[in-house]
C-alpha cells in the first residue's frame, strides 16, 4: 500500500493545475531529504516532472526546484543530463524574455552539468529570440544571456548568475575551453572577454564561478598568449586586481605595475572570498608554466602583489598557493638552465644532450 508521500508523488500528473500546483509546492522539502520517493517504477515520477517543466509558471516553478535537488542523486542526475529533448526544452525556454523562472532553469542547468555529457551543449544550435542575437549557438546565446543578466537588460525577472557555475563544469573539458578561447564568427569577440569583466562584480555566485572559469581554461597552456596579450583576452589586470587591497607600494614597483593596477583608490578592497582568491593565484600559476609567461609576470611586478596577498590573507590555501607561485616567479632561470644542462649531460653523456625542453609541458 502506497505511502502518503507517495501518493503525493502520483498527484503530480493530475488532471487539473490546483492539485498539479499543490502537490509539487508541498513536495519541494522532499526532494532533498527525501530522493528515493521520485524514484519508484525505474524514475516514472522523474519522467513526469520533466515535461511538467513546460507547466504553468507556478507549478514549474515547484518542478525546476525539484528538479535541482534531486540533481545531487547520482542516479537521477543521470537520467535527467542525459536526456536530449529534456535538455533542448530547457535550453528553449532559457532564452525567452518572458521566462519567469530562467535564474532556476540557470541553476539546474549548471546541476546538470555535473554529467560529462553535458559538454554536448557545445554542438547544439536553435534559432536565437529576435532580443539575444545573431547566433544559434547555444554556448554563445549562454555566453550572451550571462553578460545581459548583470544589468538585468534582457529578463526583468533574471540575472543569470548561476551560469558562471554551467560555465565552469563545462570548462573542465578541452573542447568548451577551445570554444572560450576562440574568436566567434558572429560578432568578433573571444568568449572568455565577456566572462573576465565580472572578476569584481557584486555577486558572489558570479565572481566565483567566473575564477573557475577562467582558471580551468587556462589549462589549455597553447592558448598563454592569448591569456596575456593586450590585445587579446588580456587576463592579468583582471585576475590581479581581485587580489590586491589598499596597500601601499614601493614606487618602482607601482610604476612598473599594468596601468589599471596603478589606479586603485584609497579603499580598495580585496575580494573577501579566500577561496576565490585562491583561485586567481592558482590560474597565474598555470599562466607561469612558460618561460614566456613567467617573464611577463616578473616585468608587471606580480610578486609584490603576491607578498602582500600572503602577508595580508589568513588562509592556508591562499597562503599555499601564493608560496608556489612565488617559488617559481623568484627561481633564477638561468641556474635552472644550467643545472638542468648537468642533468642531461650526467643521464645522456656528453655528446649525446637532448634538446632544450624548457617550456615542455608535463601534464600531471
Amino acid at each position: 500500500m502506497p505511502t502518503e508521500l507517495e501518493e503525493l508523488v502520483g498527484f503530480i500528473t493530475d488532471p487539473k493545475p490546483e492539485i498539479r500546483a499543490l502537490a509539487t509546492e508541498h513536495l519541494v522539502p522532499y526532494s532533498a531529504s527525501q530522493p528515493a520517493i521520485f524514484k519508484a517504477e525505474k524514475l516514472k515520477p522523474i519522467n513526469n516532472l520533466k515535461l511538467l517543466i513546460k507547466d504553468h509558471p507556478k507549478i514549474a516553478e515547484h518542478v525546476v526546484t525539484i528538479l535541482i535537488n534531486l540533481a545531487a542523486d547520482r542516479e537521477i542526475l543521470e537520467a535527467l543530463a542525459t536526456d536530449d529533448k529534456f535538455l533542448e526544452e530547457i535550453l528553449r525556454q532559457i532564452i525567452v524574455p518572458t521566462e519567469p523562472n530562467a535564474n532556476l532553469l540557470s541553476m539546474l542547468l549548471a546541476n546538470l552539468a555535473k554529467w560529462d555529457s553535458m559538454k554536448r551543449v557545445l554542438d547544439k544550435k536553435q534559432p536565437p529570440t529576435r532580443e539575444l542575437g545573431a547566433s544559434d549557438s547555444v554556448m554563445n546565446q549562454l555566453v550572451d544571456l550571462f553578460v545581459r543578466g548583470a544589468a538585468g537588460t534582457y529578463n526583468k525577472d533574471a540575472d543569470f548568475d548561476h551560469l558562471a557555475y554551467l560555465f565552469a563544469d563545462l570548462t573542465k573539458h578541452p573542447e568548451i575551453r577551445h570554444y572560450f578561447v576562440r574568436e566567434q564568427e558572429y560578432d568578433g569577440v573571444i568568449p572568455l572577454t565577456k566572462l573576465k569583466v565580472f572578476t569584481e562584480h557584486k555577486s558572489d555566485v558570479r565572481r566565483k564561478g567566473v575564477a573557475s572559469s577562467i582558471k580551468n581554461v587556462a589549462f589549455d597552456v597553447p592558448s598563454h598568449p592569448l591569456f596575456l596579450s593586450e590585445d587579446d583576452i588580456n587576463i592579468l589586470p583582471y585576475i590581479l586586481s581581485p587580489i590586491m587591497g589598499n596597500e601601499e607600494y614601493d614606487e618602482d614597483e607601482m610604476m612598473s605595475m599594468l596601468p589599471d593596477l596603478q589606479l586603485h583608490p584609497p579603499d580598495k578592497q580585496r575580494d573577501p572570498d579566500p577561496n576565490i582568491i585562491q583561485t586567481h593565484v592558482e590560474t597565474l600559476l598555470l599562466l607561469s608554466t612558460t618561460r614566456k609567461g613567467r617573464d611577463q609576470m616578473r616585468e608587471v611586478q606580480v610578486y609584490p602583489i603576491i607578498r602582500e596577498t600572503h602577508l595580508r590573507v589568513d588562509n592556508e590555501g591562499v597562503r599555499d598557493a601564493c608560496e608556489r607561485l612565488v617559488q617559481v616567479l623568484m627561481r633564477d632561470e638561468e641556474l635552472d638552465k644550467e643545472a638542468e644542462h648537468a642533468r642531461k649531460v650526467e643521464r645522456n653523456g656528453a655528446g649525446n644532450e637532448d634538446e632544450d625542453d624548457d617550456d615542455q609541458i608535463i601534464e600531471v
